[in-house]
């Protein structure tokens, strides 16, 4: 088992060989027409589009055989779709249990709402899949840990799916900042910027005949259909979402670990609230969060109805350290002495990136994907695997603890878990609807 601290020495050298010289299609050099892998789709809302496009990009290593989601109308036009881009038309399902039996599916891809990540990713363990499972990978710290441990017992493929880790300009400035170009790097800064609207106040409504309400829920404790639910407003409901923290600070808080080569925090404080709107939104839309370390400090600074830019930038990290800084994005980077001056830049071409797509499909989610397949095939050692990605994940679950519990908690850096708060730890888990509890 590699350890966090081998996969951030190594991560630069190996992996940005792969994401910089190696393109999607060169598998196709690898694989013979019967190597390629049959991939289902589960979850085709809003970020399903961009792992269509990834997997078309990779088509020559990968297929797409099933989709599957609990609405009917969904379902279809996602299938439409697929037939189109792929050229080959994919069996549908509305029950993903129905997939995992299938020997011939070989891996799924996960954009349900996150309370079903880590219950639908253990699953298809148990049933022998390969693993993509989007970001957050869990709805709360245990399941992150659960299933951790199910992907070290299964011994499938499981990557999460923070794309940027695959960006090669990211690989790129990141072993420049191990490796000194900044000094030594102790403060990194996350933002994330968005003018999102008010949700308003929902009202039970019949449930719409096309929705399997039932199974929508799955892992989660009934309740009834509200109008302004579903397709995406569970995000800021805690029953079923995590916040704008999860939503996207996992990308940026990420980023600046990865920077700083920093595993669990010994202490997170968040301070924030719901200011905007009054709605049934259940988070904060506003939230600042200190994640500290003995040596090092890593903010995240998350306004989820606000666009202020923030050194031109609505999302981002900046780095610094002791001989200068670097502002990082998915658009590139800058290099900053310590007086401010710039000294050198980077910018991808505008169509590299997903600023424009609000379903994400870019390049850099092009090339997770070819790393997650080259991970099944070649062994490839993963940009984000699970037990990774999972640090940046929890650290954020526990800062939205933090804000609604109003204190500080200190952290067990082994693990994550929180120091004499039981109040705290009642957090960690979560209840299941009887008989949709994960196990491993």
């Amino acid at each position: 088992m590699v350890t966090r601290r081998e996969f951030l020495d190594t991560l630069a050298t190996g992996a940005a060989g792969l994401a910089i010289s190696t393109s999607a299609k060169s598998y196709a050099s690898i694989l013979g027409a019967n190597d390629r892998l049959n991939f289902a789709v589960i979850g085709l809302h809003s970020r399903a589009y961009a792992h269509l496009s990834s997997l078309k990009a990779n088509k020559d290593a990968a297929r797409i055989t099933h989709v599957c989601d609990v609405d009917a109308n969904t379902l279809k036009k996602f299938a439409t779709e697929t037939s189109q881009e792929m050229g080959e038309a994919p069996k549908t399902e509305r029950d993903f249990r129905n997939i995992l039996a299938l020997k011939e599916v070989d891996a799924i891809t996960i954009a349900a709402p996150d309370h079903w990540h880590t219950p639908m990713a253990i699953l298809g363990l148990k049933a022998g899949k390969n693993v993509y499972v989007e970001k957050p990978c869990s709805h709360n710290p245990g399941e992150g840990a659960l299933l951790v441990k199910a992907q070290q017992k299964y011994g499938k493929v499981v990557q999460m799916g923070n794309q940027q880790r695959s960006s090669a300009h990211s690989i790129e400035i990141v072993d420049k900042i191990h490796n000194g170009l900044i000094g030594r790097a102790y403060l990194a800064k996350a933002w994330y910027a968005n003018v999102r609207t008010s949700i308003g106040v929902g009202k039970t409504v019949p449930v719409p005949a096309q929705l399997d309400w039932d199974l929508w829920q799955g892992p989660a404790p009934r309740r009834e259909y509200k109008d302004n639910v579903q397709p995406y407003n569970w995000h800021w409901f805690k029953h079923w979402g995590t916040g704008e923290s999860l939503n996207n600070g996992t990308h940026e808080v990420d980023v600046c670990r990865w920077a700083l080569g920093t595993d669990f925090p010994e202490s997170i404080s968040a301070t924030g609230g719901r200011y905007h709107f009054k709605d049934d939104w259940q988070f904060y839309d506003t939230l600042v969060v200190n994640f500290k370390y003995t040596d090092k400090l890593i903010t995240w600074e998350g306004l989820c109805c606000n666009g202020m830019r923030q050194y031109g930038r609505d999302r981002g990290s900046l780095i610094q350290g002791t001989t200068g800084s670097v502002v990082l994005d998915r658009d590139g980077y800058e290099v900053y002495d310590l007086k401010g001056k710039k000294t050198d830049e980077f910018k991808v071409s505008h169509a590299q990136t997903s600023s424009s797509d609000l379903t994400g499909r870019d390049s850099m989610t092009d090339a997770h994907f070819a790393n997650f397949i080259a991970g099944i095939h070649k062994g490839e050692r993963l940009h984000s695997p699970v037990a990774e990605g999972n640090v940046a994940v929890t650290m954020l679950q526990l800062s939205n603890v933090a804000w609604e519990l109003n204190r500080v908690l200190d952290l067990d850096t082994a693990d994550g878990k929180v120091k004499h708060d039981a109040e705290a730890m009642k957090c960690w888990n979560r209840e299941y609807e009887k008989g949709w509890e994960p196990t491993i």
